[in-house]
């Protein structure tokens, strides 16, 4: 069966205390790209970090006096497919970033590893890309 990537319609978003920081580190060190930010003086007011694979996210600073939107940083968590995950295991340990769950083959069939970036929100990549949508 062809693997046919999918446009990303869902966006997960996140939260940063020091979200340029955070970018630097997506950016600099994980590997996403910088799309786009857009700054409200020393503030991020959005930013679209794409995954070069497939897929992107969206991050902000903190707003804590915002009650209809706020996500605490240091809570979100997402699954990163990447057909290169030990090359990025190994990258990202060497760059001395903090393993949570060392790399290993799982019984569905994917081989991942876990990390936690510098505001403690939780990332995992692996090379599962999900089941096949039903026919119909």
């Amino acid at each position: 069966m062809e693997n046919q990537q999918r446009a990303p319609s869902v966006w997960p978003t996140l939260q940063a205390h020091d979200a340029p920081a955070l970018i630097d580190f997506l950016v600099g060190t994980v590997g996403f790209l910088r799309t786009a930010v857009y700054e409200d003086g020393d503030r991020v007011a959005h930013a679209q970090l794409d995954w070069p694979e497939g897929g992107a996210i969206m991050l902000g600073s903190h707003k804590p006096d915002s009650a209809d939107w706020c996500l605490r940083p240091g809570t979100f968590g997402a699954y990163v497919v990447t057909d290169h995950v030990d090359n990025l295991y190994q990258r990202l340990s060497a760059a001395g970033v903090k393993v949570i769950r060392e790399i290993a083959d799982q019984p569905y069939g994917s081989r991942e590893f876990a990390i936690a970036d510098p505001e403690g929100n939780k990332w995992s990549f692996g090379t599962y890309r999900g089941e096949p949508r039903p026919a119909g």
